[in-house]
Parts: structure tokens; C-alpha cells; sequence
């Protein structure tokens, strides 16, 4: 089952970006590093240890590899790893379904996307913005890749802000929650959001190693933000699925809403996002009315502009 790996083939290396074989170190160190022995079922003799998590040895011997396989594979050395050694060593390490899917792609990148250096731009189809601007009630956009905003409705605009007044460049949740001071105050629990958004963004660079734009973007988040270095160190993996999320408007107050993501069929790097409150939930009244505004309720949120309801949409 584990004869070892060999070194990677040049060809297999991107050519900018993100170091898949680095990458691949630091993501299986960093998974090993937070598992202890009880975890997996080995015992735990109470001695000091000099390693926080797992040793070497304890993960291969759970995984049923030799030390020395394992060793290799941690140094960055991927090449001629079969499926079924991926499969231990992702059920030794308890990687979620989206940490594996990563590990895969570290170890046995997608050709065709590992060799494209630089993604087309993306839109949003004509179709699509029509499905977005239908939606009257329903807060919803479109993200693409390096988490860039690519198209918005009217309720989006008043829940989040105008971004129609920011560059394109700056339509991005990266940009947004961890260079805009109001992000803090909109999300309230700003720590999972941006957890979520740097886990993202390390999803992506493992697909588009070679991307210069998202090279750029990580790159210049990584500057400008000590709490971005700090999850991108942490190498968790995230992807835009569903769930609760609480913000504080300051128009409405606070919003206990939960938002959904479809993937969209023409671009698997586009994703539908919407968000909702429960029926008869004090938290839909505040976003009916949020929404019934439309683009009179844009805020400051997360745009830095300054806007309240005109008197005519407060109804006054």
C-alpha cells in the first residue's frame, strides 16, 4: 500500500502562485498538529511532548502507511500516490469532505485547471441578473472567483450596501471584511466570517494555482491585514454552503438571518447566495422593511458611503 512517493515532475509544479508542494506541507502538518492521540484512538501515556498534535509515526500507524511514506508525502513529495492512501490518510487526519477534496487537488491537481494560469474574466449571465432582480424580497448575489461580487440585487444593496459606487476591484469579500472597518460592525460575529472568507479564498488558490489576481489579492490582504495572516496560517479550507448568520444594520437593527448557495451549471466557480429570515420572525419584518426601501436604504456598511432612507421611502 505505500511504497514512496517520488518527487514531483516539473510539470506538475504551477508556474506562479501558490506552492502546491509547500501547501501540501503546511496543510498536513497544520491538520496533524491539532489532533491528539485519544482522537484516534491511541494511547496517550501523559509524557511531554515536543510536537501539539499527532507525531509522524502515530498518524502513519493509524493510517497504515510507513513512517517513512508518510514522511515524504508530508515534505511535499506527491507523485504516484494512489486514491486508496489518500483515503487513510484523510480518515487518520478526520478531514471533513471539503479538506479532503483539497488534499486531492494538493495531491492530484486537475490538469486542465492547474495548467490555466490566468481564468477568463467572469460575468453573470443576462439570464441570471433577471432571476436576481425578480427576487424582490430575497437579498441574493452572485460570487465568482477570488470571491469577487459579480452581480447583486436591489434587497442585497440595502442589506449589505450600494456596491454599484465601489471599483469592480473592490466588489470582493476579501477586500470587504477584512479592509472595511464597517464589516465589523455589520457581522456580529466577524471572527467566523472572516474565518469563512480566508477559507474560501485558500479553496480557490489550491483550483488556480497560477492565477495572478488571486495571487495579488492574497498577497496584498496578507499586508494590509494581521488578522487575515493569522487564518491563513490557521490552512482551513472552507466552501460557501448554508447556515445562520446574525448581522447588526444600523437601519434596522440586528437580523438573525440564514443564507443558502447554489453553484451555477456554466461556471463551477460562480455561485448563487441568498439570504432569508423565518416567517413571522421579528428579524422578517426588520428585512421586509429593510428591502422595501430598495436602494433609498443604502448604508454605509460596507461601501464607506454615507446614506439613510430618503423621507419619501420612509414614508414620511
Amino acid at each position: 500500500m505505500d511504497g514512496v512517493p517520488s518527487s514531483d515532475a516539473p510539470g506538475d509544479r504551477p508556474a506562479a502562485g501558490l506552492d502546491r508542494r509547500t501547501e501540501l506541507s503546511e496543510f498536513l502538518r497544520s491538520r496533524r498538529d491539532r489532533l491528539k492521540p485519544a482522537d484516534v484512538g491511541l494511547p496517550d501515556y501523559g509524557t511531554r511532548r515536543r510536537v501539539p498534535g499527532l507525531r509522524r509515526e502515530e498518524l502513519a500507524q493509524v493510517a497504515g502507511v510507513s513512517v517513512s511514506y508518510y514522511t515524504h508525502l508530508e515534505q511535499g513529495n506527491s507523485a504516484n500516490v494512489s486514491v486508496e492512501v489518500l483515503d487513510a490518510i484523510g480518515r487518520a487526519l478526520r478531514l471533513t469532505d471539503t479538506e479532503h477534496a483539497y488534499l486531492t487537488q494538493l495531491v492530484k491537481p486537475t490538469r486542465q485547471r492547474a495548467a490555466r494560469s490566468a481564468p477568463q474574466a467572469q460575468q453573470v449571465r443576462p439570464a441570471v441578473q433577471q432571476l436576481l432582480d425578480s427576487m424582490a424580497d430575497v437579498p441574493a448575489y452572485v460570487n465568482g472567483l477570488r470571491m469577487d461580487i459579480l452581480g447583486w440585487n436591489g434587497p442585497a444593496a440595502a442589506l449589505f450596501g450600494n456596491w454599484a459606487q465601489l471599483r469592480p476591484e473592490e466588489r470582493n469579500w476579501g477586500r470587504l471584511i477584512f479592509l472595511s472597518p464597517a464589516a465589523r460592525d455589520l457581522f456580529i460575529d466577524w471572527e467566523a466570517k472572516a474565518s469563512a472568507v480566508a477559507g474560501i479564498l485558500r479553496v480557490h488558490a489550491g483550483s488556480h494555482p497560477g492565477d495572478p489576481r488571486l495571487t495579488t489579492l492574497i498577497g496584498e490582504l496578507s499586508v494590509r491585514s494581521e488578522e487575515f495572516r493569522r487564518l491563513w496560517a490557521a490552512h482551513e479550507v472552507r466552501r460557501k454552503s448554508h447556515g445562520p448568520i446574525r448581522m447588526r444594520h444600523p437601519l434596522v437593527g440586528e437580523l438573525r438571518l440564514a443564507y443558502e448557495t447554489f453553484p451555477l451549471p456554466d461556471d463551477p466557480d460562480q455561485m448563487l447566495v441568498t439570504y432569508h429570515a423565518e416567517p413571522g420572525s421579528e428579524s422578517a419584518t426588520a428585512l421586509r422593511l429593510l428591502t422595501s426601501w430598495g436602494p433609498d436604504a443604502t448604508t454605509p456598511a460596507l461601501t464607506g458611503q454615507e446614506s439613510v432612507p430618503s423621507a419619501e421611502a420612509r414614508g414620511a
